[in-house]
């Protein structure tokens, strides 16, 4: 049962966190010029126009994974490079503000209302089971939402840290050149890597595995350090403690 909890909570997470993501991409381009998103249907909240089916299942099992990249014609800016600029971090603006406001509805629905009702809700499977889902879906939102807020500045293609690259450099520029031919070949290594050291740390009692997990670093990076400020903010509004986390 709990597998299940945390695969529709998942689930959940993936779409709340890559619709808007998406959206927000299609949604600045169009503000500030460049209409190629919106002529193709991608000016939507509709997760169906965004998910990239492969992408859909990474996230939703190891927290990293990506959506349909939204297409722009950077040269119809108005601006190019402040054009350029603004759509790249669009999306990860976007999923910093869910998180923003996904964590304190967590600390509503996880400590005021299951927690505080627990006897309740054991009475009760099929409310036991909804309510939590809906608060593991908000706790995954948050954390997600951090994940892919880092993961997606890494500057490498096709990440949206690229795409901030490109509005900084010239085209002729080696390190941007570099980082655009050999992208892709470094993502794949380190979601692959990061999937390996999990299936290691599940099945063997090997310690020393999660040191090496890269991606696993970025994600505890992400909601730990990324993430404090929303997290610090939030329970000290409700009255909960406030600890910086610890390497």
């Amino acid at each position: 049962m709990e597998e299940i909890i945390e695969l529709l909570a998942g689930v959940i997470a993936v779409i709340f966190i890559f619709a808007p993501h998406e959206f927000a991409h299609a949604f600045v381009a169009y503000k500030c010029g460049d209409g190629t998103a919106k002529f193709q249907g991608r000016l939507t909240l509709n997760p169906i126009k965004h998910l990239d089916p492969v992408g859909f299942v990474m996230c939703a099992v190891t927290g990293f994974g990506w959506a349909k990249p939204v297409p722009i014609n950077p040269a119809n800016f108005k601006s190019y490079r402040k054009g350029l600029f603004c759509t790249a971090i669009a999306g990860v603006i976007a999923n910093y503000l869910i998180a923003f406001i996904a964590y304190p509805l967590f600390l509503v629905i996880y400590k005021y209302v299951y927690s505080a009702n627990y006897a309740f809700f054991l009475d009760n499977q099929w409310l036991d089971f909804i309510v939590k889902v809906v608060y593991n879906s908000l706790f995954l939102i948050y954390a997600y939402g951090m994940s892919v807020f880092v993961f997606n500045l890494l500057p490498v293609f096709p990440l949206d840290g690229f795409r901030v690259v490109e509005s900084f450099t010239r085209e002729v520029n080696p390190v941007r050149r570099f980082l655009r031919v050999y992208g892709t070949y470094i993502l794949l290594i380190l979601v692959l890597e990061s999937f390996l050291c999990g299936v290691l740390q599940r099945y063997t009692d090997l310690p020393f595995v999660e040191y090496f997990d890269i991606l696993g670093w970025v994600g505890w990076f992400a909601q730990n350090i990324i993430g404090f400020p929303i997290t610090a903010l939030w329970n000290a509004i409700f009255g909960l403690p406030v600890t910086f986390p610890m390497w």
